[in-house]
Parts: C-alpha cells; sequence; structure tokens
C-alpha cells in the first residue's frame, strides 16, 4: 500500500504515493480536518457534526457517515492503506503514522531541538529550521469554522514560540545581524508581541546598535499606549533601562529568604496512586522544555478532593523546590460570591517572597512585572487553589522557567489549556476501594472490617465523594460506639430518588453536613451553583427532575423547553463547572450527591407548575421518540395509540438516525431511562404517557430477553391505564403483561391478562386488537407444547385479521398457522401456509414478516428431513433478520440452521453456526444463550 501525506500547517494538503489527492468540496475537507486535529484519538459523530455545520440538518449524523465513507474510499482509491481511518464505537480515528502528518514532524523535530539546547546549540537550531520550514503558510488555511480558527491560534502559538526559541540560541551564537534582519520583519507582522521585541533589541544591541534598540523600546511603547492605553512589561522594561543605564530596577530579595506557605496536609489521606504519579511524571519530564513554565490544572466537582490531593503532593515533592513553596486560596468559589482578585494574591506573595515594602506598583501590570521579576531565576512551586477561571490565573504564573505551577479548580479551564498549555488532571469520585482505604485510615481498620455491608453502604450513598466521606467518618469517629450500620442507616439512598405523595421528589443532604462552611456538602455545592449563568442554573435544577442515570442532549432541550442548539452550550457550562459529565459521548449525568441537591434546588426554587410543566415536556420527548423508534424497529407493529399532546415535542427527531439500527442502539442507550420514566409518570398522574411508554419498550425488552424488567414495566403501566379510566390502554397492557408472562412461563397469569384483554377489545370494538390477542395466544400454547390450541387460536387470529381486511395480520396468522401445522407433523398445510405468508409479507414489504416466514419453512423442511432445502431457507432468513437489524431472531435462527447442520452430518458447520448465534445472544446477554451453550459442549 501507497504512504498517505496528510499537511496542516498551511492549506489542506494530501498526498498518496507523493501525489497530491483532491478533496470533494468544503464538508469533506472539514471532516478531514477534524480527523487530523484529533489524530490518533476517536473523533465522535456529535464532534464532526459540530464542526462540519453550524446549523446542523436533521440527516447530520447520515451525512457524516456518507462523509467518512466517502473519504475512505477516495483515499483506497488513490492506493492508501484500507485502516487508516477506522470505526470505533464511538465515531471514527484516523491513524496517520509518525511521518504522515505535517503538524506532528514539526512537534518532534522541535522537542528534539529543546532537548538539545544546551549541549548543542548549533544542532538545535538547525533542527528549529528544518522544522519551521514546514510551514507553508497560515494554518489550515481557507478551512473555515470556528473550531479551527481556535485550533489555527494555538498553531500559530506554537509557531513563534518555536522561532523566537531558535532565535535566542542563535543570538547566543553571536549571529546578532542575522537575527536583526528576522527579528524586524516578525516585529513589523506582530507589533504588539513584546517577547519579538525584546530578541529584536538585544539583536540589535549585540550587533552595536544600542540606538536602535532604545528605538525599538520606545516604539512599542507608544503602540502600546495609543492602541491600548498599556505600558510594556516589567521584563522588557527592565531591559530597555539595563541598556540605558546598565543597572536593573528591583532589588533582590532578601539573602537566604524562603517561602514556605503550603497548608498542612490531609489526614487520612487515601488513594489517587494514578493522579499522584501523574503530576509525578509531569514534574519529571520538566526538564524536557526548559524554556516553558509547567502548569497543571486539577479540575473536578465540588467535594471530590482537589485542594486535599494538591497539598498532599506539594509536601512530597517541596524538597524538589529549594527557593520555596508559594500557596493561595484564590476563593473562586466562595461562600462569600467574590473570587481573590490576582494583585491580592500577589501582595500576598510579594510578602512571602521579601518584596521591598516600598515599591507599591500602580497598575495591576506593574505587579505582575514585580511579581515575575522576584520569580525570576528561582525553582518555586505555586499552588493556585479554587481558582474560579484561567484568567484570574494567568497574571500569576512566572514569566520565566523553573518554576512549576498546580491549579485546582472546579471550572475545566479550557482556556488556560489551550493557550498556556497547562496539563488537564481530571479528578473523579473515588474508586471503592480507595473510597474503603479512606475510613480505615479514619476509623481503624478493624472497625471498618468488622462491618463490610455496612462500610459498602457508606461508600455507595456518599457517592465516593471524599467530602462527604470524612464528614460521615467524623461523625463515626465521634460516636465511637455506634455500629457502622446505624450511622450508614442515616443516610439517604440518594441515587434512587422517588416523588412523594404530593409529587415531590424525596431528597436530603441533611446527614452530609458537618460543622464549618467548608465540611457542608450542601454548602459546598452551592458556591458552584452560584456561580452558574442564569439560564444554566435553571438547567441545573430542572436535571433534578430527570429519573434516569443519564441523559443525552435532545433530552436536556426539552426538559428545560429549549431549542437543542441552546441546550448544547448550557450541558457544556455545567460540565466545565464539574456539576455534570459526559461520561460517553452525547450522555451527561452527575453523581448521587449532585442530584440529590439538584433535586432539592428545584423543589425549593421552582414552582410546582413549572416542575409539572418540565416534567410533561420531558415526558412528551421520550414518549414521541420512543414511539418513532418502536416504529422504526417494527415498522408493520400494528398503529401505535394516539399520544396525550396535540402537536410533537420540539427537535424530537434529532435523537437519533433514523433507522432500525439506529432505533435499536436510542432503545440500548435509553432502555434504563425509560423504564425510570414509566415508574416516574405513573407516580405524578401523567398515566397516558406511563402506559403508552411502556407499549413503546415492548418489543425491545422482549428482544433483548429482558423478561422481569418487561413485566414490572408493564404492571406499573396497567395499574396507570386503570387509574385514568382508559380502556383502550388496560387492554394495550393486558396483552404486554400476557406476553410477558409468557416469556418467564407463569401461564396462567398469561392467559388471565389475554382473557381480560379479549373482553376489552370486545367491548372497544376492535377486531384487529382481539385477533392480535388470539395470536399472543397461540404463541403461549406453543412454548407449552399445546400445539392444537395454537392453531385454533391462529386459526381465530386469521379469520378476525381477514374480516377487518389486516393484511399484515393475516401473513403473520398464516405463519403461526403454518408454523402449528409443522408442529403437528403436517409439513405440507406448514409449506402452503407458509409460502401464502411469505408471498404476502414480501407484497407488504415486511421484512421482519418475510424472515418469520422462511425460518418457518426451513423449520417444515428440516421435519421433512430435505436438509439441503432446510438450510436455504435459514440462510434467507439470517440475512434478512440481519437487513432488519433484528439480532435476537438472527440468533434465534442460526440455532436452528445449526440444528439442520448437525442433522445432516455436518458437526463442524454446525459448531461454527451455533458459535455466531452464541456470540449475538451473549452481546445481548440475552438468556437463551445458555441452550445453545449447551448445544456446543454437547
Amino acid at each position: 500500500m501507497a504512504t498517505a501525506w496528510f499537511g496542516m500547517l498551511g492549506p489542506m494538503d494530501v498526498r498518496v504515493a507523493g501525489r497530491p489527492l483532491a478533496l470533494h468540496g468544503p464538508r469533506q475537507e472539514r471532516t478531514l480536518a477534524a480527523l487530523l486535529l484529533d489524530a490518533d484519538r476517536v473523533v465522535t459523530v456529535d464532534q464532526l457534526v459540530d464542526v462540519v455545520w453550524e446549523e446542523p440538518p436533521a440527516s447530520a449524523r447520515r451525512q457524516i457517515q456518507d462523509l467518512v465513507t466517502r473519504l475512505r474510499r477516495t483515499l483506497a482509491d488513490a492506493g492508501a492503506a484500507p485502516g487508516l481511518i477506522t470505526t470505533q464505537r464511538a465515531g471514527y480515528l484516523l491513524r496517520p503514522g509518525e511521518r504522515g502528518l505535517d503538524a506532528r514532524t514539526f512537534e518532534s523535530l522541535t522537542a528534539a531541538a529543546r532537548q538539545s539546547a544546551r549541549a548543542d546549540p548549533a544542532g538545535a537550531v538547525a533542527g528549529y529550521r528544518e522544522a519551521l520550514s514546514l510551514w507553508r503558510g497560515p494554518f489550515l488555511a481557507g478551512v473555515r469554522g470556528r473550531a479551527f480558527e481556535g485550533a489555527a491560534r494555538i498553531w500559530q502559538e506554537r509557531r513563534l514560540a518555536a522561532v523566537e526559541e531558535c532565535l535566542a540560541l542563535e543570538l547566543s551564537l553571536g549571529r546578532h545581524h542575522e537575527v536583526t534582519a528576522e527579528a524586524l520583519a516578525l516585529v513589523e507582522q506582530h507589533p504588539y508581541r513584546e517577547s519579538l521585541v525584546e530578541l529584536l533589541m538585544r539583536a540589535l544591541h549585540g550587533a552595536g546598535r544600542l540606538s536602535d534598540a532604545l528605538d525599538a523600546y520606545r516604539a512599542l511603547r507608544r503602540r502600546l499606549a495609543d492602541e491600548l492605553g498599556l505600558d510594556p512589561g516589567a521584563g522588557l522594561r527592565r531591559l530597555h533601562d539595563t541598556l540605558l543605564r546598565s543597572q536593573t530596577v528591583l532589588a533582590a530579595p532578601a539573602s537566604g529568604h524562603v517561602a514556605a506557605m503550603l497548608p498542612p496536609g490531609v489526614y487520612g489521606f487515601a488513594g489517587r496512586a494514578a493522579e499522584l504519579a501523574r503530576l509525578d511524571a509531569l514534574l519529571a519530564a520538566a526538564g524536557e522544555q526548559p524554556a516553558a513554565v509547567v502548569v497543571a490544572a486539577v479540575t473536578g466537582t465540588a467535594g471530590v478532593g482537589k485542594t486535599a490531593l494538591a497539598v498532599h503532593w506539594a509536601h512530597r515533592v517541596r524538597d524538589r523546590f529549594p527557593d520555596g513553596q508559594l500557596y493561595v486560596n484564590l476563593r473562586g468559589f466562595d461562600q462569600s460570591g467574590r473570587p481573590m482578585t490576582p494583585v491580592e494574591a500577589m501582595r500576598v506573595f510579594g510578602d512571602a517572597l521579601g518584596a521591598p515594602a516600598n515599591r507599591v506598583p500602580a497598575t495591576p501590570e506593574a505587579w505582575t512585572g514585580l511579581y515575575r521579576s522576584l520569580l525570576a531565576g528561582r525553582r518555586m512551586l505555586i499552588v493556585l487553589d479554587n481558582a474560579r477561571d484561567a484568567e484570574q490565573v494567568r497574571p500569576l504564573l512566572p514569566g520565566a522557567p523553573g518554576c512549576l505551577v498546580l491549579v485546582t479548580s472546579r471550572d475545566q479551564l479550557p482556556g488556560l489549556v489551550a493557550a498556556e498549555g497547562a496539563h488537564p488532571l481530571r479528578l473523579d469520585p473515588l474508586s471503592v476501594p480507595e473510597a474503603r482505604e479512606l475510613l480505615a485510615r479514619r476509623l481503624g481498620g478493624e472497625r471498618v472490617a468488622a462491618e463490610p455491608g455496612a462500610t459498602a453502604e457508606i461508600i455507595d450513598r456518599c457517592a465516593r465523594l471524599p467530602l462527604a466521606l470524612a464528614v460521615i467518618a467524623a461523625r463515626a469517629a465521634t460516636h465511637p460506639g455506634f455500629p457502622l450500620a446505624a450511622i450508614a442507616g442515616e443516610l439517604p439512598a440518594v441515587h434512587a430518588v422517588h416523588p412523594g405523595q404530593d409529587g415531590d421528589l424525596d431528597a436530603s443532604l441533611d446527614a452530609f453536613d458537618a460543622d464549618g462552611p467548608g465540611t457542608q456538602v450542601r454548602l459546598v455545592f452551592s458556591w458552584s451553583h452560584q456561580g452558574l449563568s442564569g439560564a444554566a442554573g435553571r438547567l441545573f435544577r430542572l436535571l433534578g427532575l430527570h429519573p434516569g442515570p443519564d441523559l443525552s442532549l435532545p433530552a436536556a432541550a426539552g426538559l428545560a423547553g429549549l431549542p437543542v442548539a441552546r441546550a448544547r452550550p448550557l450541558l457544556g457550562e455545567l460540565c466545565r463547572a464539574h456539576l455534570l459529565s459526559q461520561h460517553v459521548p452525547g450522555r451527561y449525568s452527575f453523581h448521587d450527591l449532585l442530584r440529590a441537591h439538584a433535586v432539592e434546588l428545584v423543589q425549593e426554587l421552582t414552582p410546582e407548575a413549572e416542575r409539572r410543566a418540565a416534567t410533561r415536556r420531558l415526558l412528551d420527548h421520550y414518549l414521541h421518540t420512543a414511539r418513532t423508534a418502536a416504529t422504526l424497529l417494527n415498522p408493520h407493529r400494528d398503529p401505535p395509540p394516539a399520544t396525550p399532546y396535540e402537536e410533537p415535542p420540539p427537535d424530537a427527531g434529532a435523537a437519533f438516525e433514523e433507522s432500525a439500527g439506529g432505533a435499536l442502539d436510542w432503545f440500548a442507550a435509553e432502555c434504563a431511562v425509560l423504564v425510570a420514566a414509566v415508574a416516574r409518570a405513573a407516580a405524578l398522574g401523567f398515566d397516558t404517557h406511563a402506559w403508552q411508554l411502556a407499549w413503546t419498550l415492548a418489543d425491545f425488552l422482549d428482544r433483548r430477553g429482558m423478561r422481569h424488567e418487561h413485566l414490572a414495566v408493564q404492571t406499573t403501566a396497567l395499574a396507570a391505564a386503570r387509574r385514568g379510566g382508559d380502556r383502550l390502554g388496560q387492554a394495550c397492557v393486558h396483552g404486554n403483561l400476557g406476553w410477558a408472562s409468557t416469556a418467564i412461563d407463569r401461564f396462567e397469569d398469561a392467559r388471565t391478562h389475554f382473557r381480560l384483554a379479549l373482553d376489552l377489545y370486545g367491548e372497544l370494538g376492535d377486531p384487529t386488537g382481539q385477533a392480535r390477542v388470539h395470536g399472543n395466544l397461540s404463541t403461549m400454547y406453543s412454548r407449552q407444547g399445546r400445539h392444537q390450541d395454537g392453531l385454533d387460536h391462529a386459526t381465530q387470529a386469521l379469520t378476525l385479521y381477514r374480516a377487518a381486511g389486516h393484511l399484515t395480520g393475516q401473513a403473520r396468522a398464516l405463519n403461526a398457522a403454518g408454523w402449528f401445522h409443522a408442529q403437528l407433523g403436517d409439513q405440507e398445510q406448514a409449506l402452503d401456509h407458509c409460502r401464502q405468508a411469505l408471498d404476502l409479507h414480501r407484497r407488504l414489504g415486511d421484512v421482519l414478516g418475510q424472515a418469520n416466514a422462511c425460518d418457518s419453512l426451513g423449520y417444515a423442511c428440516h421435519r421433512l428431513a430435505r436438509h439441503e432445502e432446510a438450510a436455504s431457507w435459514y440462510g434467507r432468513a439470517v440475512e434478512l433478520f440481519r437487513a432488519a437489524g433484528d439480532r435476537y431472531h438472527q440468533a434465534d435462527t442460526l440455532t436452528r440452521l445449526g440444528d439442520t447442520l448437525h442433522a445432516a452430518a455436518l458437526p463442524d458447520a454446525a459448531a461454527d453456526t451455533w458459535r455466531q448465534a452464541l456470540t449475538l445472544l451473549d452481546d445481548l446477554a440475552h438468556p437463551s444463550a445458555a441452550q445453545v451453550r449447551s448445544r456446543l459442549a454437547g
């Protein structure tokens, strides 16, 4: 295969075997650019949609698939390796290889140059020049979009940093005249970049042009004053004064003064081995970039232990910073609501660093200059705790290398990561073993080991959050005679929040409050909530109404009554504040204590009428989307019942790709949410929503073999339909309960439900409903081996469907009758009925119906020992089930195909076919896998 090469350092350039490759339009160009920006990392379909369109169409996800498919084909047709772009579960992954991407080559060359700068400056200059020669123009020139604009700024900064490092090395080699010419041109392009002006001044001075060096400073000072109202930075002013008077402005601090500002470490600190190792690795690698200031950003939700980790690690490594350690709480999310200003923080640091008391700068910029001058040449650890945002941190970063900065924040600090190259370290709740270790260190290992069940319950109800665990451990420590089971019993099971009798949600954080504002879980959470914008705060509160373990972007939009485009940035704000996490692409969740906090807030701050309206919007969204998905999953299912809303919810069609596969994936992702939504709807009196949501779930739960869940959902739905006096609802649910009971062999219960459904459909004058129940009764009798009874009900179903002119029902009843004839030994009647069913299904375009008929024909032929013909019918059924996305029935037919091959004395082929079935059933976690596994064992 030919080698593919991608160019981003300039206009987009793609070459295969050295020959340029044309792309098909700007959308494909943006798609490829997005994959290259995250080369060797999975790029989700949602990310690609956001990049390709500012306002995505409803078919955006399908179009992304088409764009990637065509891009693959274009590369493959040119001779590139077929595995260059691979499909992952969450999206797509492009692997350009070590030398297949110019941006990667640039980074590799500049890293090598920095590594060799001290030992071989001339060789490092050559490496920098080779790296810079890769640039053909502005980064991704001509590729439009917000994502690319931000990337272009970052890469422009990387390029300029490499240029400056190269020029500084050349100055050290005495190449003043060469550097002067290049620096003059660069300052012309970037007139406000002080680091370039400094290089120019040093080059001019080294070339004997002191007057020109001072003129360069004065020109910059005029530009800054006229255009921005600013003065040059302290470093540049110091250089100017050095050149002018050969002396520095600032006196050195007192000899031997070492700052040691770290607070005490947290008693009982436990776990975090992986995070501590990452910080250790960052410190060890700091020498690889001697010209850079190393910044680590520890982020996470309130109470997750960010400060504890930062202080613990700082104490571990403080001997590596002989010039001292600085610490300040920036109060970014403080109860007072007033964060510390950077100048206030620099005053604290200035005192610790021994700044002259009579030198008080007049402006924030002057303070930054003084602060950075005091740090120059020192090796210090600086801990900036509880930062509000990147703007609060930026002035507190040293101006010269040698120091390491450790920032903690509830915000993700994306600006600090992008512009200053901060290394992000997200802190999640403790693992269960880590949480157990924390409790053991605070309460004693024997006490914890003596009550493992109670310990596990405390960990679960504290959501593995260090702050909550510390509060409960303190309570247990002050009552050493109390069993841990008693302590655990006081804690609310916040992950199972249920509506009370008045419809309100029961949740309380009272048990997690201790003395002092920093140890009151509710109060600590509230500081994050107070820092949100009004719209994001409203959405966070409304999320307390959501019943499930997680939710999607369209569901959040429905809950808030907002378009998806408006809801997306609000979810982003909640994620940046660590009040939510996007645990898989496109799905959001929060830990149980934050859920309880949202429940409390929505009960306290949102009027009951608004809460009910939001809940209805959410249920409308799920019902509308689930109805669409259920119809796609089984297009020839009888029409869904009338909905309790007149208009479909806005943006309802954006939840998934509208295909059988997309519907199945959506149900798999939303199943737990939908089951919870049925219970929530019933508890709050949304009775029609409750039984209709249960109706949408029936096919999916049956296919997945989730038999007990199916029975529980339909039982809840029946109570709701009865309470609302909805006879159609009761008939539908009784039918579904009969089916669910049949699946777990509770035949008496099933017969009762089917009889009740028949009576209700009769009262409603609905022969189609009655026919459907007779069909279900035939299936029940089939499972009992009562094939004549099954044939009788299949025949009654056929008669009713014919009287109603219901063609799909007729086809299914014909197939069922054929199946029973086969069971009763009348294979010719079986073949006749099933062929009629197949013909009718073909006319109707019912792929699933055709698959079932082919399966029945295969069975009849198998019973006649016509094994080759049976295998052919089974093979056609498997392909049809696969085309319909029905993996369970595909596996079911593969099992029977294996039986036929085994009967035909083809044991290897039979075993291979059974293994295919077992793979599908195991993937679905279906209980039928045990039967196939026993066949293979036999």
